[in-house]
């Protein structure tokens, strides 16, 4: 300021070089310029100290840092005789002090031991969470499916490994009642996916209201539904239809829908979610998906990609992409077609020179450019799981977790191997005689050998809950008017009273198929 009004602004300031050296050691507070300036006695030190520079001597004064070593030695120096015999123990650090500065000291002291006790703390809390807990768990995940080198159990490994983090945690309820409409089961699951902020690792229990079904049976149940409503659409009148569809498609093509609104519902979210707890429980996996949709979804480009006329969902949209295939040569109408398709996408005329391009760009926007949106809703999504680790830390399990459709399907010679038919000598089944268990151990194999693929995938999914397909299965012999199935002990008991083996079938077709609609409705 006392340049400025000198110098009229400052406009007109020039500084001259000094050419002595200026002593920057600071004035004793008894110096003649501060006799002019009001002073104020330190509450401490009993010193009159200008009032400019009493908030820096109260910092530098001695006895404001007695809980120093050095500072309390420079203290003790200076006290009287007679005041160092009036000494006190700081029942903190047990450090000896006089009465005048013993409780000055106490409330620094206190503070300071507290910040230590605090950081203590803190470095045995990160030490017990990098330690085995009394269920063996860790509060970290462990990295050993990294380096296995099987993917299969690489992918059971990460999940497990998960689980065990969140073990101790309360579990997360899903409850359906199979009682109510198709489209109230499926808000049920949705409603239950929308939630945010949701540990996915947490334990997991599924209830089935209005059926008597307990167990994990219930849990396969509740994952293998979601999976099919993925694929063939949830019974919810979303935007005009009876069934919304969150993939369309051929199968094996199945690419994200270009609804706007489903984005704005955040359904690709859901979609992510269930893929990601599914994989965390061992569950069924998405199969059928785009090949070019997963290399976006991955984070590749879209111009990277593979993208075939069959990725199109859009049957008119296809066959006017398909018009620029090959050299043939167009007629006037079908130029007029694709010179819309391409102003519509904002792309140029056609022309000779292009075409090949064209068709390219009208295809990649077909298939990835109309559901950007929707493919990163659907990494958020999975993002939210350790699904999302695995993808992308060992690409070699991403064909295990996004198969291609018929990947999960088995022979009917596997299933076989895999079936442990009932003993002739067992107590359990008394009721029925050895006749019996052979006939109706007959006519099951019989039919799961000439089952189709989709049969058998519904067998299975009748008989465990889900299409995974077990180490061993049980078959019984018991008395009854239908077949069941336990799914929890993956045990499927058929009635003794068949004699031919066309009623045989026909009802365990009724019974397989109605495992879309829950348990113990045949």
């Amino acid at each position: 300021m006392i340049l400025k009004s000198v110098s009229r602004g400052a406009k007109n300031l020039f500084i001259a070089p000094i050419q002595e050296e200026l002593s920057t050691n600071p004035l004793p507070l008894t110096d003649e310029a501060f006799s002019s300036m009001p002073k104020a006695t330190c509450q401490t030190c009993g010193v009159a100290v200008p009032v400019p520079l009493l908030t820096e001597h109260i910092k530098s004064c001695g006895v404001m840092y007695v809980g120093s070593d050095d500072n309390l030695a420079d203290v003790e120096s200076s006290e009287p005789e007679d005041r160092k015999s009036d000494m006190h123990e700081c029942p903190v650090c047990t450090e000896m002090f006089t009465t005048d500065f013993i409780e000055v000291h106490a409330s620094s002291c206190v503070e300071r031991a507290g910040k230590e006790v605090c950081n203590e703390s803190i470095v045995i809390e990160e030490e017990q969470a990098a330690m085995p807990g009394p269920s063996g768990t860790c509060a970290t995940a462990t990295d050993d499916w990294l380096t296995i080198s099987d993917p299969t159990k690489a992918i059971s490994q990460c999940a497990d490994s998960f689980l065990r983090i969140h073990q101790t945690e309360s579990p997360l309820l899903l409850s359906m009642d199979i009682r109510k409409s198709p489209a109230e089961q499926d808000m049920a699951l949705i409603s239950f996916y929308k939630r945010n902020h949701v540990e996915w690792g947490r334990p997991l229990n599924c209830k089935l209201e209005g059926d008597t079904a307990i167990g994990q049976g219930v849990t396969r149940f509740f994952f293998s539904t979601c999976m099919e409503k993925l694929k063939s659409g949830f019974s919810i009148n979303f935007a005009n239809s009876n069934v919304t569809r969150l993939l369309e498609g051929e199968t094996g093509h199945l690419v994200p829908s270009a609804s706007h609104f489903l984005v704005e519902s955040d359904m690709f979210m859901v979609a992510g979610r269930m893929v990601g707890h599914s994989f965390l429980h061992g569950g069924p996996c998405l199969l059928g998906i785009s090949p070019a949709v997963i290399h976006v979804l991955l984070g590749g480009s879209p111009e990277t990609a593979t993208v075939t006329l069959e990725d199109c969902p859009d049957l008119d949209i296809r066959e006017t992409i398909g018009l620029l295939e090959g050299e043939s040569i167009l007629s006037d109408k079908d130029k007029q077609r694709v010179q819309d398709l391409a102003h519509a996408w904002d792309l140029p005329w056609l022309t000779e020179q292009n075409r090949r391009w064209l068709f390219e760009k009208l295809l990649i926007h077909a298939v990835i450019g109309r559901v950007t949106r929707q493919i990163k809703q659907l990494r958020r999504g999975l993002k939210e799981t350790p699904m999302w680790t695995l993808l992308t830390q060992r690409p070699d399990t991403v064909a295990l977790l996004f198969p291609e459709e018929g990947a999960g399907n088995f022979s009917p010679e596997v299933l076989l191997h895999r079936l442990t038919w009932p003993c002739e000598d067992s107590d359990d089944d008394d009721d029925c005689s050895v006749d019996t268990k052979c006939r109706i151990s007959g006519y099951l194999r019989q039919f799961i050998a000439n089952a189709t693929p989709t049969e058998l995938t519904n067998l299975v999914k009748f008989w465990t809950g889900w299409e995974i397909l077990p180490p061993s299965l049980s078959v019984e012999v018991v008395e009854g008017r239908y077949p069941t199935a336990s799914t929890c002990f993956e045990t499927l008991r058929i009635p003794g009273h068949y004699k031919d083996y066309t009623s045989f079938k026909c009802d365990i077709l009724a019974c397989i198929y109605s495992c879309h609609t829950g348990f113990g409705l045949v």
